[in-house]
């Protein structure tokens, strides 16, 4: 018995806290207080970030979180946790709000607005590019202008366009990307474990699994979609896109496909009911294993 089913929870509702922080957002100020009022994107005025005495470079904790990830010291976690005071750069780009004709009848620019660059993930989900570094911004975008943020600063403003990933220097020699928790998290300012590795939603999701006899046992394993892989070649160990959570059920002998698929449709109905599960678990897949096995 060997099979795997993939998929991704539905949307969920924003947790209060950060609808909250939110609803926060938005005003005359940008994060560190500027009016944005009288601002412009030309000259000094381009020079968007108050971080005194930046100079552009990647956050020395990021890149040291990184490199043990892909040296095998380090995990996903501790690349998350760094960025809980890390300055990033997100990507701002004009975007045609009114345009006019000229007297030959030609097209032309009346009015532009600056709006946030998003992506789309192979899933079809949005995310938001961040950049480490100016330059790796400029590398990706050259027309791009540069807003200087705390990355869970970031992280608020992803969801707020409704994006799921955070994406980290896209393009770049090593690509991370901090998936919906992680995303969640650093909005919240709050520690990020990944669900492969979180003994609590373990036992939840156990104990959910426990109302189904032909159930023996299951175990949480990190996904095929945890790793990515570098401009070399290289796999790093972590910051891929999803699945991120591989789920295996160990069935008791006997059951057809029939039985199979209702005991699989029933789990993840349960799954998605439970709290923990929703906040905890971007994506998964999950793996069928005799008990014997």
């Amino acid at each position: 018995m060997a099979s795997d089913d993939e998929g991704a929870p539905a949307a969920r509702q924003l947790p209060g806290h950060i609808a909250a922080a939110l609803a926060g957002a938005g005003g005359a100020t940008d994060s560190a207080g500027r009016p944005w009022a009288g601002r412009s994107l030309a000259g000094d005025d381009a020079k968007i970030h108050n971080f005194e005495d930046d100079d552009g470079t990647a956050n020395a904790g990021y890149l040291a979180a990184l490199e043990a990830l892909r040296a095998g010291t380090g995990d996903e976690a501790a690349v998350v946790a760094s960025l809980a005071t890390a300055r990033v750069f997100i990507p701002i780009v004009a975007q045609l709000a009114e345009e006019e004709e000229t007297v030959h009848g030609l097209h032309a620019d009346k009015q532009a607005d600056m709006a946030l660059v998003t992506l789309k993930a192979a899933d079809g989900r949005t995310a938001l590019p961040a950049f480490t570094s100016a330059a790796a911004l400029s590398h990706w975008h050259p027309e791009a202008r540069p807003v200087a943020v705390y990355a869970a600063r970031a992280a608020l403003s992803a969801v707020a366009e409704g994006a799921e990933l955070l994406v980290l220097d896209p393009g770049a020699e090593v690509t991370f990307v901090v998936r919906r928790p992680g995303v969640w998290a650093l909005a919240r300012q709050r520690d990020w474990m990944p669900s492969y590795t979180d003994g609590e939603l373990a036992g939840e999701m156990g104990r959910a699994a426990g109302g189904f006899p032909a159930v023996r046992r299951i175990e949480l394993l990190p996904g095929r979609g945890v790793p990515s892989r570098a401009a070399d070649g290289s796999t790093v160990p972590g910051g891929g896109a999803g699945p991120e959570l591989q789920v295996v059920l160990y069935l008791e002998d006997g059951l057809d496909a029939a039985a199979v698929q209702q005991l699989v449709a029933g789990l993840q109905e349960e799954w998605s009911r439970n709290v923990l599960f929703g906040e905890r678990v971007d994506s998964i897949e999950i793996t069928l294993r005799r008990a014997s096995q």
